[in-house]
């Protein structure tokens, strides 16, 4: 209770984990609330579950829980998960897929991620999943960060179609990405029109100080 107490004033950190992967990674009290950290930003909680549960309801909650699988490309601390099992009611299957064990034995220990039900996690490079994967989802989030970086892949044409192709028509994507100089933003724009007539494509700036989401529903 002390330490809930004192992290209104200071954030009180509890645990320290380094990882081959996400190098330094911090379970802190912020306000009274869990937060997972890498060395310079929010990992899980904090910042980035306000960020992506904005998404999500530009998405609508309501069509949200009428989805049938769900699938997360980086779960973290698992956020995002929490938000839509907790907060949108969402009962459908969840398939999370994250690089680093180290992050989900965390996310297992102080954040109940292991309890939230019909909820698979895979320990497994996002890209070889994806490229291997044979399902069909209804919403694919992406939440893909070392630190503050963001793999290139994300951003090239085969990953793009190939992600499309693992999208249900009426399916979403939401996709979380950093744009701290105007290099991430100009290649954001070219990432945008990298979509056919055949998706509809929304993108939202300013998302917390230095985060810009994209929205991208399958028409056909």
């Amino acid at each position: 209770m002390f330490k809930k107490i004192l992290s209104f004033f200071v954030p009180v950190n509890l645990v320290r984990k380094d990882s081959h992967i996400s190098q330094k990674l911090e379970v802190t009290l912020n306000n009274g609330k869990l937060v997972l950290d890498s060395k310079n930003t929010n990992y899980s909680y904090g910042s980035l579950q306000r960020i992506l549960r904005k998404g999500l309801n530009y998405i609508g909650f309501e069509r949200i829980r009428k989805f049938e699988h769900v699938l997360v490309l980086g779960v973290a601390g698992g956020s995002v998960i929490k938000t839509l099992s907790e907060d949108i009611k969402y009962k459908g299957k969840i398939t999370g897929v994250e690089i680093d064990p180290k992050v989900i034995e965390l996310a297992n220990n102080y954040f109940g991620l292991s309890e939230i039900p019909k909820c698979n996690i895979v320990i497994e490079d996002a890209f070889e999943f994806v490229l291997k994967a044979k399902e069909k989802y209804d919403l694919i989030i992406i939440d893909i960060f070392k630190d503050t970086e963001m793999p290139g892949f994300l951003f090239e044409e085969f990953w793009i179609n190939r992600i499309n192709a693992l999208l249900n028509v009426n399916g979403f994507i939401l996709f979380n990405t950093m744009t701290l100089i105007q290099k991430h933003k100009d290649r954001n724009l070219a990432y945008k029109a990298a979509f056919s007539s055949d998706y509809s494509v929304r993108m939202y700036p300013k998302v917390e100080d230095h985060n810009e989401l994209f929205t991208i529903k399958k028409l056909r």
